[in-house]
């Protein structure tokens, strides 16, 4: 993976965007494909990787395995590990990534209406 200039003229621009805008921040913590699908099954409860994995089949290991990390990483979602064999690891939201299930049930409420005819004949 090619190294990240921190001085480039495009990471000035992103780090500006961050602090001056709060969609950008918001963005940057939950944007993409996967992340808020995975807030969203977590919004239910705590949940083991193969919880989730079954809950989102169509999402692959490694992209599961990534966005969990980045999640952790922003201190949306904690992580914890069991002393046991075999391992037990089970996630579960963190007082901000909680205080993203308006927003997520928001977004699958406009989801809701907007989808009504787009998929009917």
């Amino acid at each position: 993976m090619t190294a990240i200039k921190e001085s480039s003229t495009i990471q000035e621009n992103k780090r500006y965007a961050l602090a001056e805008c709060p969609v950008t921040y918001v963005m940057e913590k939950i944007g993409g494909y996967w992340k808020p699908i995975i807030l969203y099954h977590l919004t239910t409860g705590d949940k083991r990787y193969s919880e989730l994995k079954r809950a989102i089949p169509a999402i692959t290991e490694k992209m599961l395995i990534q966005h969990l990390k980045q999640l952790e990483g922003d201190k949306l979602i904690i992580r914890e590990a069991k002393p046991v064999v075999p391992p037990f690891v089970t996630y579960r939201l963190t007082n901000s990534g909680r205080a993203l299930h308006p927003i997520i049930d928001a977004m699958a409420l406009w989801a809701t209406e907007d989808m009504k005819g787009v998929f009917e004949k």
